[in-house]
């Protein structure tokens, strides 16, 4: 058999199992098989393939038919231009968190802190682009971090990184220039409509349990205790968020609220800044 014929069979399965992408899923799948960037899988296409790759290749397509994400087959996810590590324990990286990426790296900043960290994709990513910078990840999930702290050591930013177990605030001391935070939004009632593949990651890093807001109430709340004079928050939301999470920024006396949309038009970002008052010394 040959890679194309191994390959076409496997894309067959997936699109029988009713898989979105079945072609682009199948040639990452054999990439990864054969250790290959998939644009040079083109060139291995006419020649025999081994009962070792073809046996690995059916496995990866029958784990994926069962609608497991890629990347955890794969082990990895590509967000901004890096590779970073993800496991059942992460929430993958997706494409939509990078407007909040380019958001943060609008001004410079020395000091960040991540807010349920997860991966570390976002922590990670800021200090790669911001050299000198040193920043916290906290979350309150013990596997996730050591996620995290991988993927700061692979990417060479493990010495300006550290990760700290932490409900939210509890464990957090002094102030930052910058904290962003991407957390769980999705509402309890919209969970019985998402796709397959997200059962595969951690349900507490999707969902409150609730309306999608108890995070941003929690994050609002004290944000101003913990930023540095015109430090900046930044958050992800829902599509159907902004103005809920705007409100309750502008609730808690922060400035300069935004909501920032994707490329598709819908409402992903929010931003805001604390004003130059530090609140332990403007009377509020």
């Amino acid at each position: 058999m040959t890679v194309q014929a191994a390959l076409i069979a496997g894309t067959k399965v997936l699109a029988e199992a009713g898989i979105d992408g079945a072609p682009r899923d199948a040639r990452l799948l054999m990439a990864h098989v054969f250790g290959i960037e998939p644009g040079r899988l083109t060139l291995v296409m006419p020649d025999p393939i081994s009962v070792e790759n073809v046996g690995a290749f059916n496995d990866a397509i029958a784990r994926r038919a069962t609608r497991e994400p890629v990347s955890h087959i794969l082990g990895f996810r590509e967000f901004y231009g890096r590779r970073f590590k993800v496991t059942g324990d992460v929430l993958d990286p997706r494409p939509e968190t990078e407007i909040l990426i380019s958001e943060a790296l609008e001004r410079p900043f020395r000091s960040v802190l991540d807010l349920g960290t997860g991966s570390g994709a976002i922590l990670v990513t800021l200090l790669a682009e911001q050299a000198l910078a040193k920043g916290m990840g906290t979350d309150i999930s013990e596997a996730a971090l050591a996620v995290a702290r991988e993927n700061a050591d692979a990417l060479g930013v493990g010495p300006r990184a550290r990760f700290v177990p932490s409900d939210w605030w509890n464990a957090i001391e002094g102030e930052f220039d910058l904290i962003v935070s991407n957390p769980p939004y999705i509402a309890l009632s919209e969970m019985p409509d998402l796709t397959p593949e997200l059962g595969y990651e951690p349900r507490m890093a999707l969902t409150d349990e609730a309306d999608g807001l108890t995070a941003y109430r929690a994050i609002a709340e004290k944000a101003r205790h913990f930023l540095a004079p015109r430090g900046r928050l930044i958050v992800e939301i829902g599509p159907t968020q902004g103005a809920a999470v705007a409100d309750l920024f502008l609730e808690q006396g922060l400035k300069g609220v935004r909501v920032i949309s994707d490329l598709d038009g819908r409402d992903r970002v929010v931003r805001a800044q604390v004003p130059n008052a530090h609140p332990r010394n403007d009377g509020k």
